[in-house]
């Protein structure tokens, strides 16, 4: 048998431990040599736990930033997302991993508070009894995603707990109100002669926004209230950028009068377009015929009526391109004429309409903190991360290291509670079917959280997602892998109830910008 040497043993002290959920024992109370008895000595500021490192100072506001270093560092760690806890009278404690929640709950010393961000409620303890050093939130405002990231921040490092990339419905909203709004210019104008037209010089109280707009204000800062009820938030941090939309559309930085003087100085839109063109069509250079003004994206699918969308063409080309992208009708010229088409501004318009409202919002809730994208930039650069949503709120505002990361995100797309309306209409807005009054259908709302075992048949296994309910009982689910349909409600057990959105997972990496 082979022998071993033995040495003294080794101090607890000296091992590294994981700061406690608590001041006192979360386990066995009597036991002196818990990690949980006594209050953590903090790490002093500069040094890093064994690895002999120091932090860097962020530039100092309105310095001089310095360029990122080529390659950036070392990427940091990744760790799976923390479970928010709340101790028994449901005030916020300091998030736990997930493998001490399922220890709490095993034990019995916990329950599950919501399935969808993964919160529980301990049974046992307070927070007067508790070690709580706070977290808090980086926002990284969006026209079409908006990114969330929960982390704790100390002597300038910043370590990601969770991470949450909110999909917005701003332009569902807008083009349900242009439908809405045509339907009603339908009927007003439907055999009702001699009545007087519609007042439309309406007064906007202060800081009114379109309703697509405020809609993306209101849901992140009730992401933002909804973090503040899970874990205990100390300050906020906000990108808030400004997008000088005049001087994108111009291509070049402008001065002083050059603001006065768009690119329609001076001319008409039409001449400004013929002599731009060379009083050509674009698609197949004809001269010397009538030319017609062509939306390059067609309005039908979202073109916008700035200049750079806008083209002359000739009154055959116009006809048969009607309302095709260029690549289908013109292959050959696709490249030409979308190279003089600049980038749309409806993405900039939105974020910096609503910029000055959430920062007002959230200041009113909590220390706000703002910081400019390229701030965000550097600091992700200098950290080593991909250029994602949830990792630009990690890295917004004044920080000296990023050390670690989650691996997955929640992935919330808002989408709605559903409709007052009554009736489905066909395209020209008349009914075609009537929608039931009641909601609820064998216990079951649409929008519910819901897993689902089927036992056999072609849909067999396991599928969890959002469900639509009907009242026949064959209910569809929809998962990240898709719609599953014709679900018996026999086979469904509920996880959440609806909130307005439906919940997916993706990993940090896996997203297209």
């Amino acid at each position: 048998m082979a022998t071993f040497r033995t040495g003294p043993k080794t101090d607890r002290a000296v091992l590294p431990q994981q700061p406690a959920l608590e001041s006192e024992s979360a386990d066995n109370p009597g036991i002196r040599d818990e990690t949980g008895l006594g209050r953590h000595a903090r790490v002093a500021p500069g040094a890093g736990h064994g690895r002999e490192e120091t932090t860097r100072r962020a530039p100092a506001l309105g310095g001089v930033t310095p360029e990122p270093p080529s390659g950036a560092g070392e990427r940091p760690r990744e760790r799976h997302p923390f479970v928010f806890v709340l101790d028994k009278r449901g005030t916020p404690l300091q998030p736990t991993t997930p493998a001490r929640a399922r220890r709490l709950l095993k034990a019995g010393r916990a329950v599950v508070a919501r399935h969808t961000p993964f919160v529980i409620r301990l049974k046992d303890r307070t927070v007067e009894q508790s070690q709580v050093d706070g977290v808090e939130v980086g926002v990284d405002p969006g026209s079409k995603h908006t990114g969330i990231a929960v982390f704790t921040a100390q002597a300038g490092e910043r370590r990601g707990r969770y991470a949450v990339q909110l999909d917005h419905r701003g332009a569902r909203i807008r083009q349900k109100l242009e439908q809405r709004a045509a339907y009603r210019r339908g009927r007003r104008s439907r055999n009702l002669r001699y009545r007087a037209p519609r007042f439309l010089n309406r007064t906007r109280p202060d800081g009114w926004l379109a309703p697509s707009l405020r809609h993306r204000v209101d849901t992140t800062v009730s992401w933002v209230d909804r973090f503040t009820r899970w874990a205990p938030v100390t300050a906020v941090h906000v990108e808030r950028v400004a997008f000088d939309t005049h001087a994108i559309s111009a291509g070049r930085p402008l001065e002083g009068a050059e603001y006065c003087r768009g690119t329609l100085h001076g001319t008409e839109v039409r001449e400004y377009l013929l002599a731009k063109f060379g009083r050509a069509c674009l698609y197949c250079g004809t001269t010397g015929v009538p030319l017609n003004i062509d939306h390059v994206h067609p309005r039908s699918k979202g073109g916008s009526d700035r200049v750079s969308n806008l083209v002359l063409a000739c009154i055959p080309c116009n006809q048969a391109k009607s309302d095709r992208p260029v690549e289908e009708f013109a292959p050959k010229r696709a490249a030409e004429i979308l190279k003089r088409a600049k980038a749309p501004l409806r993405d900039a318009a939105a974020v910096q309409s609503t910029r000055w409202a959430l920062w007002r919002a959230l200041d009113s809730r909590l220390p706000t903190h703002v910081a400019s994208g390229g701030r965000t930039k550097w600091n992700r650069a200098r950290a080593g991360l991909p250029k994602t949503h949830t990792l630009d709120a990690l890295a917004v505002g004044k920080l000296d290291t990023v050390t670690e990361t989650v691996s997955w995100v929640l992935v919330a797309g808002c989408a709605g509670r559903g409709v007052h309306a009554r009736t489905r209409t066909d395209k020209h807005g008349f009914p075609r079917l009537r929608l039931p009054r009641q909601k609820q259908f064998h216990g079951y709302v649409t929008g519910d959280l819901v897993r689902a075992v089927v036992p056999q048949g072609a849909k067999a296994g396991t599928h969890t997602g959002r469900v639509a309910v009907r009242a026949t009982g064959s209910f569809n689910i929809t998962t990240a892998l898709g719609t599953v349909q014709g679900i018996h409600h026999r086979h469904l057990h509920l996880l959440q109830r609806a909130d307005g959105y439906a919940y997916t997972t993706r990993g940090e990496t896996d997203v297209s910008r």
